[in-house]
């Protein structure tokens, strides 16, 4: 038994030096006998939970006037969890360390328990759902295209032999390298996020950004002058964003949950909304003037965790 108990030890002292929670997930109690899951034992221990934001992903959450402070339609959402962590821990001190990630590091940074929460603008889908949890949905959106509005293109036919850009990571890059014989296209760059896609597009090294439409307005705000372009196309694809916290980690994600189910339910998701899709946003005050969607409001009616 001794010798059991030292290797069981052993094991969870490495996964700790490496970030992992495999040996804390079991439900252990911590002071006052509240029951914590391992994400819960980690910032209880630490004094700290360590939150995933976005630099570019407006209007979810990005960097406008702070460098420091991220901002943004999902970043509200995730301080709600925070505060429902604070009550859950009787931790009213409880420190937030903010950690950058791109849409190719988030869902490992997440994984190996570098990030303890991430609600940004990451799609919930059966490939993630083997390496991550997902909270219930925040957002629906569809894959379009914004291009100049002298470029002549209307939609994903009139790419025929010209070149798109993309960001690397996201869905839809998957789908369009997945389509681009049949629709034609003749190149499909892959840049490192969506403000060095916009880039690309203004410089003319692609005539067209492919990207979910709400994060397309985001970056058609940023521009010069935003009126010179135009969103397009009829979106091959729907998808729901959700907040990302480790597999299994079920203590965890029952407070993520009940956090955001608890904005929906008392209507103050509608002035976080209003705040971030219908109201002027740093860093330009431009209004994105984005409707709430039938599909979104149908999700905060009746919230759930599954994929499109």
């Amino acid at each position: 038994m001794t010798h059991k108990r030292t290797t069981t030890s052993l094991l969870c002292a490495s996964a700790l030096i490496f970030g992992l929670s495999a040996c804390s997930d079991n439900k252990a109690p911590t002071e006052g006998g509240t029951s914590t899951s391992g994400t819960l034992n980690k910032i209880k221990s630490s004094g700290t939970i360590v939150l995933g934001y976005r630099d570019s992903s407006i209007p979810f959450s990005y960097i406008a006037d702070n460098p420091n402070q991220p901002v943004g339609y999902a970043h509200d959402l995730q301080l709600k969890v925070v505060e429902a962590v604070k009550q859950k821990l009787d931790m009213p001190d409880l420190k937030i360390r903010y950690n950058l990630v791109t849409s190719q590091n988030r869902i490992p940074l997440v994984s190996n328990g570098t990030v303890d929460l991430e609600c940004g603008s990451t799609t919930n889908n059966k490939e993630r759902q083997q390496q991550v949890d997902f909270s219930v949905g925040f957002f629906e959106v569809g894959s379009r295209l914004l291009t100049a509005q002298n470029s002549g293109i209307k939609d994903f036919a009139d790419l025929k032999g010209k070149k798109l850009v993309t960001t690397a990571g996201t869905t839809s890059e998957r789908y369009i390298r997945q389509h681009q014989q049949e629709l034609g296209i003749g190149e499909i760059i892959s840049a490192k996020d969506h403000a060095e896609s916009f880039l690309m597009l203004q410089n003319g090294r692609a005539v067209a950004f492919m990207m979910d439409d709400i994060l397309l307005a985001g970056e058609k705000s940023k521009a010069r002058n935003p009126n010179q372009w135009e969103i397009v196309g009829t979106a091959p694809i729907h998808e729901i964003y959700g907040c990302m916290l480790r597999k299994g980690d079920t203590g965890f994600k029952e407070v993520v949950d009940d956090a955001i189910k608890a904005t929906y339910a008392s209507g103050e998701i509608n002035k976080i909304y209003e705040k971030w899709l219908q109201q002027p946003i740093p860093p330009k005050n431009i209004n994105l003037n984005f409707t709430m969607s039938d599909q979104l409001k149908a999700l905060i009616s009746n919230p759930h965790d599954q994929d499109q």
